[in-house]
């Protein structure tokens, strides 16, 4: 269990372009590390500064199901699944995965939220997962790596370059719920079910390695199959 002022951002951290000054752009440029509302790098159970950065939600331990609490996205922002869509995906859990979840909330992203941003969390007994821009795209200032590039492609995103040093990544309404229900959410709950490893790797490739099995690879067939008997339709631009 990870201490109180200890969390689990599922590693997409650093900062909104409009909210970086010259000094940090030029820090993480130097880096390598995209600029964005969030990243792909592993930034795993990371002491938070003076306050937290969600309502800590004090474990029940009562044995009763979990319940879904529901913030205002924020303005300009979005979330991206329902708490039916929610409750179904994990319904397809084995059982005891869910003993030890209490919360699930869909929290409001807000000024502070956006210089530490991320799609979920994991902190305590309770999973957060954060709304996305009304827009469903999101724009860096550093090209993907090749691991973020077939990230996204495995879930249906698209990275897009057509305008100098600005690379956005577009999502469909299907693509985007898919990554969410398939990727973010199991990936903290396997966080919060990691009861082994204490080491910030190990628990990142445990949580990855648990949402490829139980988010990623179960729901292929038939998400392949729903979407091959849509219509076919061409693309532009």
């Amino acid at each position: 269990m990870l201490h109180p002022f200890q969390s689990n951002a599922s590693g997409r951290s650093p900062k909104r372009l409009a909210h970086l000054n010259a000094m940090a752009r030029a820090k993480q440029a130097r880096r390598g590390v995209p600029l964005s509302s969030r990243a792909r790098t592993a930034q795993r159970a990371q002491r938070l500064p003076f306050v937290p950065p969600e309502n800590w939600h004090e474990p029940r331990e009562d044995g009763r199901q979990f319940r879904i609490i529901v913030q205002r996205p924020g303005v300009g922002f979005r979330h991206v699944v329902t708490p039916d869509e929610v409750h179904a995906r994990l319904a397809d859990l084995p059982e005891h995965f869910l003993k030890p979840l209490e919360i699930v909330q869909l929290s409001q992203m807000t000024r502070k939220k956006q210089s530490f941003p991320c799609y979920g969390m994991q902190w305590g007994s309770a999973l957060y997962l954060y709304p996305i821009e009304v827009s469903l795209q999101e724009s860096y200032s550093a090209p993907p790596k090749p691991n973020q590039v077939n990230e996204v492609r495995m879930f249906g995103g698209r990275w897009v370059h057509d305008e100098p040093d600005v690379w956005k990544l577009v999502w469909t309404e299907r693509a985007i719920k898919d990554f969410y229900l398939n990727n973010i959410l199991i990936h903290e709950l396997g966080h919060l079910l990691d009861d082994r490893n204490s080491r910030a790797v190990d628990r990142e490739r445990f949580a990855e390695w648990f949402a490829l099995e139980h988010g990623y690879k179960p729901t292929r067939k038939g998400h392949l199959a729903a979407t091959a008997a849509q219509p076919t339709r061409r693309r532009h631009g």
